[in-house]
């Protein structure tokens, strides 16, 4: 038992750690050491002139990018298998940004540095992009799915939506017996409750106001003039109004963190075919010239 529960605990211990540290930072080292290897044979190479991609290692450094870039569009496939070990999800998005980095050394190196209007010069411009996107990715899966994690405070999405429906009927309710100058507030919030609207609205840290909104701030500046028994029932209102107000912030906060993770897989999956489409189109166009 106790041996169980050590092995439980080591387990805990290895997925809180972030994909960028695993395995003691395993794959950023093999990153490193294939960089400075291309790059001592690079700025080594005798004799003179600096070797560029149709020499011997050019050759082999472009094979050694076209390898790993093709290995590294497997990502997404590889998302879709459960494995455990250095080659579980988290060891395999590892690999996938560090190599990815290593790809500036080698790539660079294989050019040459040399650059013109061309396919050559298209596709690595491409892996350049592709890898600068994939920098902002690091920041958005290292940063985000805690932010969502902490926010939803284990709510699913259905949840979430469930909690308003929620609060509209128990609006719907307690405003029946209101007048209509009260009534009229509530059933524009419940009518006109909107979690997300377009690409842009979603992505705004700050929601616009909404009928929720508005009715809030109009019962809170009649609230001093009610008085009987309706001023009970408007406390009431404002409460749940309150609740529903801060329900439908976590609700848009989850919809704006979800959607900047699809937008930039709209940006880098279309910028990876391209990649892939130039880098065919440049091997192709070496071995016909060669």
């Amino acid at each position: 038992m106790a041996f169980d529960s050590a092995n439980q605990k080591r387990r805990q211990q290895a997925a809180h750690i972030s994909f960028l540290k695993h395995a003691n930072f395993k794959w950023a080292k093999f990153a490193l050491v294939i960089s400075v290897l291309a790059a001592a044979g690079y700025f080594l190479h005798d004799p003179l002139p600096r070797p560029n991609g149709g020499t011997i290692l050019g050759y082999t450094l472009g094979t050694i990018g076209a390898l790993l870039i093709l290995w590294l569009t497997m990502l997404g496939i590889r998302k879709r298998r459960i494995a455990p070990g250095n080659w579980s999800l988290k060891g395999w998005t590892s690999a996938h940004v560090y190599l990815g980095l290593s790809l500036i050394v080698i790539g660079t190196l294989h050019t040459g540095f040399q650059f013109g209007w061309n396919i050559h010069t298209l596709a690595y411009g491409a892996m350049i992009v592709v890898i600068l996107s994939g920098l902002v990715g690091i920041w958005f899966y290292a940063v985000i799915p805690e932010k969502m994690g902490r926010n939803r405070d284990e709510l699913t999405r259905e949840q979430m939506v469930a909690e308003i429906n929620a609060f509209d009927r128990q609006l719907t309710q307690q405003a029946q017996p209101l007048p209509p100058a009260i009534s009229d507030l509530v059933k524009q919030s419940v009518q006109k409750t909107k979690v997300a609207g377009g690409v842009l609205s979603r992505l705004a840290k700050r929601a616009p106001t909404d009928a929720t909104d508005k009715a809030l701030e109009k019962l809170r500046r009649m609230h001093p003039n009610i008085d009987g028994p309706d001023r009970q029932v408007v406390d009431q209102l404002i409460a749940t109004l309150e609740r529903k107000q801060t329900a439908l912030g976590r609700a848009r906060r989850h919809v704006r963190y979800k959607t900047m993770l699809e937008l930039w897989l709209y940006v880098h999956v279309p910028i990876t075919f391209l990649l892939l489409a130039a880098l065919t189109a440049h091997i192709v166009s070496v071995f016909f010239y060669w």
